[in-house]
């Protein structure tokens, strides 16, 4: 009887380790997946939050203090990715000198960083803006900095 009952718990031991190996591989499956998603939808996601020249206008002073008061109009240059805006309305930058090559970020509806803006002239009347991960490729905000959570508008 000894040797049965023996027996009897190495395969109930092989078993139970093998179903716990098997829901350790499903959760690390589980939390692979979702650091995955968590790493590739944050610049899809703010891509497809900027479909209208407006948002990206309006995500501007959101992210830039020294923006705040003016009215920044854009165009398309390409849908969801890259537009061209113009800056309208007084500003004090805390930059002596040319904006021109300076970046600042953009900030969405529910204050997330969303990319930025390079100047593309002395006086920061001319930005070219880029959302999500573009933002990340031209060098004007990193990949950490992307999606975060942002009350209030930068300065400096």
């Amino acid at each position: 009887m000894t040797a049965r009952l023996s027996s009897i718990g190495d395969e109930l031991e092989r078993a139970a380790r093998g179903d716990l190996r098997s829901r350790r591989v499903r959760r690390r499956r589980i939390i692979g997946g979702a650091a995955a998603l968590a790493v590739l939808l944050p610049g899809g996601a703010l891509a497809a939050n900027l479909l209208s020249t407006e948002d990206v206008a309006r995500s501007m002073p959101a992210g830039t203090r020294f923006l705040v008061g003016t009215t920044p109009t854009c165009e398309v240059v390409r849908d969801g990715v890259e537009y061209t805006c113009t800056i309208k309305g007084d500003f004090k930058s805390e930059i002596d000198g040319s904006l021109k090559g300076t970046v600042e970020p953009t900030v969405d509806a529910s204050k997330h960083v969303n990319g930025g803006c390079r100047s593309e002239s002395a006086d920061g009347r001319t930005w070219t803006c880029y959302v999500g991960e573009e933002a990340v490729r031209q060098k004007i905000v990193g990949p950490d900095f992307l999606g975060e959570y942002a009350p209030s508008p930068g300065v400096g």
